[in-house]
């Protein structure tokens, strides 16, 4: 009897562990194009998922009763990869998306509702499937290397690159989470004193594919990576460092590290030149 009861604790447990993430979307008649009071449910679902270890996502789309066969399946996609596309300019890897499918039609007998139009209403509609890692993933702790602002008082070469690994972004936006900002304090006086160091800084975002860059929630533009090495270069050009011994630059999602998004979501320092002292 023991036994059962522990064996039921523990799938108990299991499936608590693993529980889904669910969202939908909903949208207006034979339109696919995400309402803007649902895109901010979205974003805002999205903004939930930053600390979840995601094994997989999956999207299917859905149309109500109306429509042939044909035109709803074609519809459903259209919604299913419209949420897609959310997803993937706001930093979410596009490998952990497995599914993105149309359904087609939902009957109206499915949905627990009197009401016609508030049944339509409800099958309009994209359901979002996210599956946590189980077991979770240990957290890897950092490995107690120097600083940046350590590194860069080293001897340095061109070539050599700096990570800049306590400036850390959140995510869909080019501003710093709060406790990164004594770090680059501490990067700008070092860089205001080497005035013989020229460099690049080089801005990297999390998890979209290919060329795409991720877009920025802020200005709503497609240049992530870009707006997040420029937001350092004004800060280091405030703080005193010269204009001329600076470039910035975004790597897109060229470079991800292969660990945790979070640390892809970052800007490193290339160094061009080293002037040699007189």
């Amino acid at each position: 009897m023991r036994a059962a009861v522990f064996i039921l604790f523990f799938i108990t447990c299991f499936a608590t562990a693993q529980k889904e993430l669910k969202h939908e979307v909903y949208f207006e008649t034979d339109k696919y194009d995400i309402p803007s009071t649902e895109h901010n449910r979205l974003l805002l679902f999205l903004s939930e998922l930053e600390g979840v270890d995601i094994q997989k996502i999956s999207i299917y789309g859905f149309c109500d009763d109306r429509g042939s066969d044909s035109y709803n399946l074609v519809l459903s996609q259209h919604r299913a990869n419209a949420i897609k596309e959310v997803f993937s300019n706001n930093e979410f890897d596009d490998n952990l998306i497995t599914n993105v499918d149309g359904k087609g039609e939902i009957l109206l007998k499915i949905v627990k509702e009197t009401d016609i139009h508030k049944i339509r209403g409800l099958n309009r509609k994209v359901e979002i499937i996210v599956s946590p890692v189980f077991p979770p993933k240990p957290v890897v702790k950092s490995s107690g290397s120097k600083s940046a602002d350590a590194l860069l008082q080293k001897d340095l070469k061109p070539g050599d690159k700096v990570l800049l690994d306590n400036l850390l972004f959140r995510t869909g936006y080019s501003y710093l989470i709060p406790k990164s900002r004594k770090e680059l304090d501490k990067i700008a006086n070092v860089l205001v004193e080497r005035k013989d160091l020229y460099f690049t800084i080089e801005g990297h975002v999390c998890c979209t594919q290919g060329t795409r860059d991720a877009i920025d929630r802020k200005t709503k533009k497609r240049n992530l990576s870009v707006a997040r090495a420029k937001l350092i270069y004004d800060y280091l050009l405030k703080k005193g460092v010269e204009r001329k011994r600076m470039k910035y630059v975004g790597h897109k999602r060229q470079f991800p590290l292969g660990g945790e998004p979070q640390f892809d979501r970052r800007v490193e320092i290339l160094v061009t030149q080293v002037e040699e002292s007189n």
